[in-house]
């Protein structure tokens, strides 16, 4: 797929946006509501567990509304000197320890892109959660916004999304200056649907804060998600702030960012909007001269590069998510899924040394394309770990006739299908089919603690 929008600004947002664009102008292309975006369910008795999820995909423009502003911090200059420290966690494996490139290339397997500047990235296997490959896996760095996924991952059982709330001036105090904003107002009323919109599509550090004020503040928020990584075993995490912005002492590593993703993903909710291509957000309330108060909506756009393109970077084929960061330390971070061929993937990029736009999802894309040629060819050199207290080996071989408690409705719904075009004749197609619903052995688990994680989606051209 060619070119589909225009070149944009390169500018870095502190905080939260991280694909280091300009403020976008009004957004031109159809809105996909992540309230389309479902998933069929039924049971099924083969040994994979697959869950899918419906989603649109379509890219005109990768313009979008104005919101507010991010400072232009200029952008960080990468320590071409950095090495990983000698001694690193072996969670998931001794090889996972390890300083350097790993892998263990089988007969015919493909041999690793050479242009990978990444400081740190991992390539794994959604389901199996067998480690593909990966690069000082263990190094703990500046997370960005793709800790939001540990945030979205804590969060999202505690409220339906259904749940309003006005907004008050002090559940906006304390968001770190330059950060990415969803354009969330003061006095104005959200949905928690609203605000998860937010939170995935436009990084919204504001968002981030209306919802850690719903559950008793920052703080407690902050202890919340720190207990959660040491459930899952993310053992290289420690939270600072909720929302990924700079902040010191906090760290995460490229195993732990694919552990809060696989985890995640489980969650209907979750997948809906790390895949949502773009979505209607609340306005402001307006009233006319007549005393009639009305309130408009304003589009936002997803800033995941590869779930929608953009003038150096197609849309990448099955992608289904999940969440990008780019910060001042941090630089470009990126946790993406995708399946192809019946095959889900995880990668997770750090820090690519490579200061050229759109790097850290050029990079993905190049580590996912590696990893479904080499699936079934190399010999893993380690695995994501089961949260504590879940077997990893409990799932293969269980019932799939026996819904797991708490479970998303198992109602079909059908799939989503749309046509869009351009002024300048480029058009996109996407036929995006629902799928099945696996349902997993009860077993004590709760949904998001089925293992492995089922797949996510099936896309046809």
């Amino acid at each position: 797929m060619g070119s589909v929008s225009p070149s944009p600004a390169r500018r870095r947002r502190r905080g939260g946006e991280g694909d280091g664009t300009s403020r976008p102008e009004p957004c031109t292309f159809s809105t996909v509501p992540a309230t389309n975006s479902s998933a069929s369910a039924a049971a099924k008795t083969a040994p994979r567990f697959m869950l899918v999820a419906s989603a649109s995909l379509l890219s005109l423009s990768l313009t979008a509304p104005a919101f507010a502003d991010a400072d232009a911090s200029p952008s960080p200059t990468p320590s071409k000197s950095a090495t990983p420290p000698a001694n690193m966690s072996t969670v998931g494996g001794e090889q996972l320890g390890m300083a350097g490139t790993q892998v263990n290339l089988g007969a015919g397997a493909p041999v690793l892109p050479k242009a990978i500047s990444a400081r740190s990235w991992i390539v794994s296997d959604a389901e199996s959660g067998e480690v593909l490959a990966a690069h000082n896996a263990h190094w703990r760095l500046p997370p960005a916004s793709t800790l939001k996924m540990l945030f979205a991952d804590t969060l999202l059982p505690k409220f339906p999304k259904t749940t309003e709330h006005k907004v008050m001036p002090s559940d906006l105090a304390g968001i770190g200056s330059g950060s990415s904003m969803v354009g969330i107002k003061e006095d104005e009323t959200y949905s928690v649907h609203d605000l998860w919109l937010g939170v995935f599509l436009r990084s919204g550090n504001d968002a981030v804060h209306v919802l850690s004020a719903m559950n008793k503040g920052v703080d407690e928020t902050v202890k919340d998600m720190q207990a959660h990584a040491e459930e899952l075993q993310a053992l290289d995490t420690h939270v600072v702030s909720p929302d990924g912005y700079d902040a010191k002492g906090q760290v995460s590593s490229a195993y732990d960012l694919t552990l809060f993703a696989r985890s995640g993903l489980q969650k209907k909710d979750f997948r809906e909007y790390a895949s949502t291509v773009s979505a209607k957000f609340p306005g402001e309330t307006t009233k006319n001269k007549k005393g009639k108060t009305t309130r408009g909506t304003f589009e936002i756009q997803n800033t995941n590069r590869l779930l929608t393109g953009d003038s150096d970077i197609s849309q990448y084929q099955g992608i289904a998510g999940v969440k990008n960061g780019n910060t001042t330390n941090a630089g470009a971070t990126f946790t993406g899924v995708a399946e192809r061929d019946g095959k889900v993937l995880l990668v997770t990029v750090m820090k690519p040394e490579k200061d050229e736009h759109n790097e850290v999802y050029k990079e993905a894309a190049a580590l996912l394309d590696w990893g479904f040629k080499a699936a079934g060819k190399v010999e893993p050199v380690g695995e994501l770990v089961a949260p504590r207290g879940v077997e990893s080996s409990a799932q293969p071989g269980a019932n799939a006739s026996t819904p797991a408690p708490g479970d998303a409705s198992t109602k079909p719904v059908a799939a989503a299908a749309e046509t869009d075009g351009g002024s300048s004749g480029v058009g996109i197609a996407l036929a995006v089919t629902g799928g099945i619903l696996v349902l997993i052995a009860a077993g004590g688990f709760l949904v998001n603690r089925r293992w492995p994680l089922p797949d996510l989606m099936r896309r046809r051209r």
